[in-house]
């Protein structure tokens, strides 16, 4: 290797390096800014009151700091979004993977891309003038103008492309050997697709249903637009709530002072959001290195 090449595996072996060192203080600044206001938000609510209230009204004159009812809204949206992205876009994988040809892919692929394009805010008005007075209302008479369960169909056509690509992704790099191995045994197509490749590709089926949760859990404005502004404890999808997010995006509006307790709440939610993503993507890579010792 000459000088020059030298000095320009150097100069590319520095920029990564920086890069790499870049992302991991942006991370600590994130981290340390969040932490830090959320310790003075606790200063002045109890952390037992905000983890155990069933109330949360910062704005009002009354006020009540509980977490649990944008905790509810923020799971029940995910939860609901999972039961639409997971199951179709599972079944979309192994078609993609095992049974679609060629010039199949080559549409279905573009559409999904395409879906992951849109801009939330589309989803969030579609949800709005479409799923809700067009389909909800005419299925159910109770459902209210804003709801989780358009939020949550939206969302889960939002994530639908992740967990089709990711899990296409994973079932395509099965080797062929076993699927070759199990025909030789004489198995059906559908036993080799679900009893060899399926599991031999768990650990990036599960990867793509947690990136799934964690985008529909920190999804912002399809939520803010189609589910409302109200925090409540409740399970029924047809009823207005708040998610986590949703509640930053109100306060972060303006109508706030700086540095008030109202203000700081929005960094105890976002606390409380970091931690949910952070488990999620430890319970991904613990189940993920699971299955990956199991297959070998």
């Amino acid at each position: 290797m000459t000088s020059q090449a030298k000095v320009k595996e150097n100069l590319i072996h520095s920029l990564f390096f920086f890069c790499s060192v870049l992302s991991i203080f942006i991370m600590l600044g994130i981290v340390v800014v969040i932490v830090t206001e959320s310790i003075a938000f606790f200063r002045e609510v109890s952390i037992w009151e905000f983890i155990t209230d069933t109330q949360w009204t910062p704005l009002f004159t009354e006020k009540h700091f509980g977490i649990l009812p944008l905790l509810n809204g923020t799971l029940l949206v995910a939860f609901g979004s999972a039961l639409v992205s997971i199951p179709t876009g599972s079944l979309i994988a192994i078609y993609l993977s095992e049974y679609a040809s060629p010039r199949v892919k080559g549409i279905i692929k573009p559409v999904l891309e395409v879906l992951a394009g849109i801009p939330t805010v589309v989803y969030g008005y579609f949800a709005l003038t479409f799923i809700t007075p067009v389909i909800l209302k005419h299925i159910f008479t109770d459902v209210m103008t804003f709801n989780a369960a358009s939020a949550s169909i939206v969302v889960g056509i939002m994530t639908l492309p992740m967990v089709a690509s990711v899990s296409e992704d994973a079932l395509s790099n099965v080797p062929q050997s076993l699927r070759e191995g199990a025909y030789a045994l004489g198995a059906r197509k559908i036993h080799v697709v679900i009893g060899i490749v399926y599991r031999a590709a768990l650990s990036g089926v599960f990867a793509s249903y947690i990136l799934a949760l964690s985008r529909a859990i920190g999804e912002t404005m399809a939520v803010t637009i189609a589910a409302g502004a109200t925090p409540r404890l409740t399970l029924n999808f047809f009823e207005s709530i708040q998610t986590m997010t949703a509640y930053i995006v109100q306060v972060s509006l303006g109508d706030t002072p700086f540095g008030t307790i109202e203000y700081k709440t929005i960094f105890a939610v976002a606390l409380v959001l970091f931690i949910i993503t952070l488990s999620m993507n430890i319970l991904s890579n613990l189940i993920s290195g699971r299955y990956r010792r199991m297959y070998q």
